[in-house]
């Protein structure tokens, strides 16, 4: 595929994934036997160099994370490797699992040498339940062969890797309410401080960390730090997996160096749209980011240069929707998810979620209030500052983007009559032609976008 790089992905379709001894022959655990060879200080060292940063949608620097968690004090810390990817449109994270299993949990036990932890833990996606006899037998294999267990190749450092299965939560995406989940409480997010990393899973010191950080960092430690930043830009060093999906003609997960343009991201790897199809945007980050208008297109997909243009990479996913949806539509679906998902313990996501979701309705039925705009804005910026996490903070993202991109979509004249009692009857008779009354499709949680991964 033009454009396309193998870093992470280098070992996709190289060997059974089924088979520990094939992935050993094409150099299987190659980063692990580097780390094993150097201090945790100088392996920490590496990853900082690299210049990753996390790849879970909140783009912390990976080496700064894992120098923090190495100066925890505390024999008995713990790895978590994220795998809930709840994120609509992001699969990326299911692709690296399903195409080398065994550079996961090569990743999760660098990342435990590095902090000092004994014991790792798999969070996997309730709908990624398929590959949960996959994982495991990744996980005996490599238990048996020493790459895991106890004195790994027979060093001093032991390791082991516990599979855990989810129920399904949006929410347990974020790291404290996936810990709260594994510990058998309901998934919704801590107050912090205290931080994860001091006190995690179990009141113990806990790194977490998404799928495809962990696969890089196995990666880096595999090829080197220089290897990796010859991809990318200065600051955007290396690579990305994302997820591009909705209306292209080639929709997947690409490994791809950060600094070409959306364009040659749709055009050329995702093959463009059907012919005679249309842009109408772009939302970047799965169903908690931002929406972009064709304008856009030219921006560089680096964290520098989306930032500027008010975009963010987050999770990967790249959803392009045509004229066939409009941007009424489009944020509809979005709010009916994360009035579903929303776990109800604040105040500004519960509610505002729910207002903003009737406002959107009467929009989306031809019938908005006058003031209804300015009020979805108000929810949504007291959403944004107030909410106790990042669902709260984020599920607004595309409902004020568009706001500011697609003005247009939002004033009366834009659905068909001239005068708000024109609108309102036109509301009415949709309605009653649905066999529903008007407001009623608040509740009815359809997202329309595949359910992907939240990191």
């Amino acid at each position: 595929m033009p454009n396309t790089v193998s870093f992470i992905t280098a070992h996709f379709d190289k060997y059974n994934t089924d088979d520990l001894a094939s992935c050993l022959a094409i150099g299987g655990f190659g980063g692990l036997k580097r780390a094993l060879g150097l201090t945790p200080a100088e392996l920490i060292q590496i990853i900082a160099d690299s210049g990753i940063q996390g790849r879970g949608g909140a783009a912390y620097s990976t080496g700064i994370k894992w120098r923090q968690a190495a100066e925890v004090p505390g024999e008995d810390k713990v790895v978590i490797c994220n795998a809930d990817e709840g994120e609509p449109c992001t699969f990326k994270d299911r692709t690296l699992m399903e195409k080398d299993p065994f550079r996961l949990l090569e990743g999760m036990a660098i990342a435990g040498y590095a902090v000092g932890a004994k014991h790792g833990y798999i969070y996997l996606r309730e709908e990624y339940r398929h590959l949960r006899p996959k994982l495991q037998k990744a996980i005996d294999q490599a238990r048996t062969n020493q790459w895991l267990g106890s004195h790994i190749q027979g060093t001093n450092f032991s390791f082991d890797i516990t599979l855990y299965s989810g129920a399904g939560a949006y929410v347990c995406g974020e790291g404290s309410t996936l810990i709260e989940s594994m510990e058998g409480k309901s998934g919704r997010p801590r107050i912090k401080p205290p931080f994860i990393k001091e006190c995690g899973l179990f009141q113990k010191p806990t790194l977490v960390n998404n799928v495809e950080t962990l696969s890089a960092a196995a990666a880096i430690l595999d090829f080197g730090a220089e290897a990796f930043k010859a991809y990318g830009t200065e600051k955007s060093p290396g690579t990305k997996l994302i997820s591009l999906a909705g209306n292209v003609r080639r929709p997947g997960a690409y490994e791809i160096p950060f600094g070409m343009t959306l364009e040659t991201i749709i055009e050329t790897i995702g093959g463009g749209l059907e012919e005679g199809r249309t842009l109408r945007l772009v939302q970047l980050g799965g169903a908690s980011g931002r929406i972009a208008p064709a304008s856009l297109l030219d921006t560089p997909y680096t964290y520098e240069d989306l930032a500027k243009a008010g975009l963010d990479v987050g999770s990967g996913g790249i959803l392009v929707v045509d004229d066939r949806t409009s941007v009424i539509e489009f944020l509809e679906s979005i709010q009916d998810f994360f009035i579903h998902e929303s776990c109800g313990k604040c105040t500004p996501c519960r509610e505002g979620n729910r207002q903003i979701g009737r406002i959107i309705a009467r929009f989306a039925d031809g019938a908005p209030r006058p003031d209804d705009l300015e009020t979805a804005k108000r929810f949504a910026t007291i959403m944004s500052n107030c909410s106790f996490c990042g669902l709260g903070e984020t599920a607004q993202s595309a409902l004020l983007s568009a706001i500011r991109h697609f003005p247009e979509a939002f004033e009366l004249g834009a659905f068909g009559e001239g005068d708000e009692a024109g609108l309102k009857a036109n509301a009415n008779v949709k309605a009653s032609a649905a066999g529903v009354a008007v407001g009623e499709t608040i509740g009815k949680h359809s997202f329309k976008g595949e359910r992907g991964e939240r990191a």
